[in-house]
């Protein structure tokens, strides 16, 4: 069996039976680093090796997690929180319809906005949505729904606009790797090849809210009240945050810096007094707690990531692929996206998955008679697939890190399994067609 497919296959079926993350993606490249020829010692050496790649964006994390403990002690999430539980109880009469739709537009333009507008990705969650459990527990929105909401504004943005992360991995990622690959990509419009697979990602939402539309029932004495009703807030504290928050996006667009960005938004709150400089240790710490979980899992995604590419067997699994593809343009559109699909779910991450894969789907693509539009198109698809659907995807991990904080939402089953089926299904299938029509 090829050892991707291998290593893979181990680390859902482990996920799937609860076993946790960190430990289902050791597993997984053990056994496929072992298949894949690299031995025992070669699949634990290439494994070290790629951890290194993802303590970066674990530290970020990180501090982003502390700064989001800080705007939370300013009481800004809270204030949200408190004028929507007022507004749950004049609409209760009325079945809080409104509310609810309210509610979920709001997550849905603040994580799409994350992506762009105030490039934080993930670390609104844990800030945001904690406080707002009382409120989508009394309304009874299935926590599914949410998930799915946020895992829609944190990959649809980057995979069609060209701002912010989006610039990252439409331009510098995607556009680069299919040119550097051979493809002639003069005169291309990123947006214009992503937007079928876009409509996709859409589509999946759309059939989600129709799926998770009935009332679910959640434990409200499990969820800490606290968190919405004890937070005292001020004008101050509140424009304190703005301004916390206007200062980490201008020097992250400026230095190009998660961390420093949200040291800064940090340091801002501690020089203020709205943290207390003898609180500021502990609220850095339990920040860095709070985002832990999904560090480690994103340092083990990065060593999993070294050994299959140590292994070689991408290459092995689409070389192996096209004795199934022969002259067929269709065919070999649907085993690239599968392939894509299969490689990022392992990785966790599309931007790693793209350099990957384009270098040996390009040739493929220009063979096979495909299109540079259509080719960037099939390439970026099948980076996306699996962003949404892995256990080991930021775009996971950041929703159950909110949605779980009263211990009520299972990571592989609320989230991961339901933007499996909501989004890769879609973008499959919407994928597939715009690999087939663009020209």
């Amino acid at each position: 069996m090829n050892a991707v497919v291998a290593a893979v296959g181990i680390m859902l079926i482990l996920s799937l039976c609860r076993v946790h993350v960190v430990v289902a993606l050791i597993a997984g490249a053990i056994a496929g680093g072992v298949l894949g020829g690299l031995g025992l010692e070669g699949s634990l050496a290439a494994f070290n090796k790629g951890l290194g790649g993802g303590a970066t964006v674990a530290l970020s994390y990180a501090l982003l997690g502390a700064f989001a403990v800080a705007i939370g002690k300013s009481g800004l999430a809270h204030a949200l929180a408190d004028r929507a539980l007022a507004m749950v109880g004049k609409q209760e009469s009325h079945g809080g319809g409104a509310v609810k739709w309210m509610m979920i537009g709001l997550l849905l333009a603040v994580a799409v906005s994350s992506q762009n507008i105030l490039p934080i990705h993930i670390a609104f969650i844990p800030l945001l949505v904690p406080p707002l459990l009382y409120v989508l527990s009394r309304l009874q929105i299935d926590r599914r729904l949410i998930a799915c909401v946020l895992a829609f504004g944190l990959v649809t943005p980057y995979m069609f606009l060209p701002v912010g992360f989006g610039s990252i991995f439409l331009n510098e990622i995607l556009l680069a790797n299919v040119a550097k690959s051979g493809a002639d990509i003069e005169g291309i419009n990123v947006s214009q090849a992503m937007l079928i697979p876009a409509i996709g990602m859409l589509a999946g939402l759309l059939i989600a809210m129709f799926s998770y539309r009935k009332p679910r029932t959640y434990d409200l004495t499990t969820v800490d009240q606290s968190k919405v009703v004890s937070v005292s807030y001020s004008p101050l504290t509140l424009l304190v945050a703005a301004l916390a928050v206007a200062a980490a996006f201008v020097v992250q667009l400026w230095l190009d810096s998660m961390i420093l960005g949200a040291l800064v938004g940090f340091v801002i709150f501690s020089v203020s007094g709205v943290v207390r400089w003898k609180e500021a240790d502990d609220l850095f710490t339990e920040g860095m707690k709070m985002m832990a979980m999904i560090g480690f899992i994103m340092i083990a995604a990065a060593g999993f990531a070294e050994v299959m590419r140590e292994t070689g067997e991408v290459k092995t699994l689409v070389d192996a692929s096209t004795h199934w593809i022969g002259n067929s343009k269709a065919v070999g559109a649907l085993m690239m996206l599968l392939v894509g699909l299969l490689v990022t779910i392992g990785i966790g991450s599309s931007f790693s998955t793209v350099p990957i894969i384009a270098a040996i789907f390009v040739p493929l693509g220009l063979e096979l008679g495909f299109s540079p539009l259509a080719i960037v198109s099939l390439v970026g698809t099948a980076g996306a697939l699996g962003d949404a659907g892995s256990p080991a995807s930021d775009s996971t991990l950041g929703p159950t890190a909110g949605l779980n904080a009263d211990g009520q939402h299972n990571h592989i089953w609320d989230t991961v399994v339901p933007t499996f089926l909501h989004y890769n299904l879609p973008l499959l299938a919407f994928g597939w067609f715009a690999a087939m029509t663009l020209k």
